[in-house]
């Protein structure tokens, strides 16, 4: 799993985030403007980095990039310590942050579409309500909160929805991963999602007309 290795703690508001420094590379004055604006950070709702890291989920990140953007996905990353993860404690038909604690979130700096969702720079967090066969995604601009409950007020905050087939890995995975596979020299790729014996894949790619 590619992850990004420098993190910095910052205090907003109160709120500990984790930063990890980004350069954008041949970028104009609005993408610059644009990166300004979006932090590659992953956002911590309660103690610092180091406290995260802890958790008996630790915070982890994967980096992405899209478009020639760099950008950031973060989330807890729990085991399956002999439970039963599919059907049980993820529950199907029932919406799920598909990682522990903070929501799953997407930070980009640059525009995209997730698997068909169009999205401007900026913040995103990831819900899922996962089934035996398929699962339904939802991308929310509610990103700075606790990853539950996913009540009607979370889930007014939702900017698109996609659905992808779920597989079956080659060996038990004991704990959530997540992994960006690139193609198309870094300009598009797969978000790789794997827990137990499921995985589930989501593609990035440049926004329409960027």
């Amino acid at each position: 799993m590619r992850r990004l290795s420098i993190f910095t703690s910052l205090v907003m508001g109160g709120l500990a985030v984790a930063a990890c420094a980004s350069e954008m590379d041949d970028a104009s004055d609005s993408d610059m403007d644009v990166a300004a604006e979006t932090s590659l950070a992953c956002y911590i709702a309660n103690g610092t980095m180091e406290e995260a890291q802890e958790r008996p989920s630790p915070l982890h990140s994967t980096a992405v990039s899209v478009g020639g953007h760099d950008g950031l996905l973060c989330y807890g990353a729990p085991s399956a310590r002999g439970r039963d993860i599919m059907g049980g404690l993820v529950v199907y038909g029932q919406p799920e942050r598909i990682g522990a604690n903070e929501p799953t979130t997407i930070h980009l700096t640059g525009p995209a579409s997730i698997q068909g969702v169009e999205v401007g720079a900026g913040s995103y967090s990831i819900y899922a309500i996962p089934g035996a066969e398929e699962w339904a995604f939802f991308v929310n601009s509610n990103w700075q909160r606790w990853g539950i409950p996913i009540d009607e007020s979370v889930r007014d905050s939702e900017v698109g929805t996609f659905t992808v087939a779920a597989e079956a890995t080659e060996e038990f995975v004991e704990t959530l991963q997540y992994r960006f596979e690139p193609m198309s020299e870094n300009t598009m790729g797969d978000v790789v999602m794997e827990w137990e014996n499921t995985r589930v894949k989501f593609h990035l790619h440049p926004a329409e007309g960027s």
